[in-house]
């Protein structure tokens, strides 16, 4: 496909608005030469002359006027969307949407969302949970949220949050009427409720510590569900053993809806990481949720 030169017509719209080449090339902020040269190759290029050049003033051929009436619009609309798209990188407003589960958005987005919103009322976000692996860019986000930073070499990752501790857990029915687990091979003659991951489609492993060494279990699973929510619901109704972020079941251990087992065999694991394509470090809604974020990291270790 033709490449259409853009700067070339650039060069042909500034001498037809300010009447000669030598106030074109003022304008432009090059050579009278030059301005020339690019009007020389453009003619060149389409076959036609477009100009007709006196010592006194120009005056267009009708192929020049038909390109200034055809391309002039267009010309100006390009040069008004790139206008518009530099002041959105700039500006303070706007959407910005993100990918993240719900366990990123309890764990670290809702601790700092009210100062967010507080300090930035022009921004608003769109959140869509995922708990699967998404091509974010593809999809048209502007970042994500994810445990870990193993990322393609086009992200950039910025660690917001801690070492994530995890939980095994279960009803208070559940553990009057089959006892508790003392240990993770108890696990085996238990109902465990396990997590499917949605972008692999494996059984999530269970890790747990045991004598400093993390150990990985597979025990049976009498349910299975592909989002964390439903691992807990499950557990809440009294089905089984669940095992995920403390966070994602934080309310339901606060109410007493859920009891933590095996607490001495929990594992911590990767933390949070905001990831966004390299491209849009310059986009100023994300630069300040960034911002946003670390800050309410640092606050929290600090506490």
């Amino acid at each position: 496909m033709e490449r259409p030169p853009i700067h070339a017509l650039e060069v042909f719209l500034t001498i037809v608005r300010e009447g000669s080449l030598r106030s074109a090339a003022s304008v432009l902020g090059v050579g009278a030469p030059a301005v020339s040269l690019q009007l020389k190759a453009l003619e060149e290029r389409l076959g036609v002359e477009l100009l007709i050049r006196t010592t006194r003033r120009i005056e267009l051929t009708d192929a020049g006027r038909m390109l200034v009436t055809t391309a002039g619009p267009a010309y100006r609309d390009l040069i008004d969307a790139m206008r518009q798209t530099r002041e959105m990188s700039q500006s303070a407003t706007g959407t910005l949407r993100l990918n993240m589960s719900r366990g990123a958005y309890m764990a670290v987005v809702a601790p700092a969302l009210p100062k967010f919103q507080r300090e930035n009322p022009g921004i608003d976000l769109d959140i869509s949970w995922n708990e699967g692996l998404v091509d974010i860019a593809r999809e048209g986000f502007h970042a994500g949220l994810r445990l870990g930073d193993v990322l393609e070499p086009d992200m950039v990752a910025v660690k917001v949050s801690e070492l994530q501790p995890t939980a095994f857990f279960a009803s208070p029915a559940y553990l009057k009427e089959f006892g508790r687990p003392n240990c993770p091979r108890d696990l085996l003659e238990h109902r465990c409720i396990r997590y499917r991951e949605p972008t692999s489609g494996k059984l999530r492993d269970w890790i747990v510590v045991e004598d400093g060494q993390d150990t990985r279990i597979d025990p049976p699973g009498s349910l299975v569900f592909d989002a964390v929510v439903g691992v807990i619901q499950a557990a809440r109704d009294g089905l089984g053993i669940g095992w995920s972020m403390c966070v994602t079941a934080k309310e339901h251990l606060q109410s007493g809806q859920l009891e933590t087992v095996l607490d001495g065999f929990s594992k911590e694991i990767p933390p949070f990481y905001l990831y966004f394509p390299k491209q849009n470090r310059r986009v100023e809604c994300l630069r300040l949720f960034v911002d946003c974020l670390k800050a309410s990291y640092r606050s929290a270790n600090a506490n």
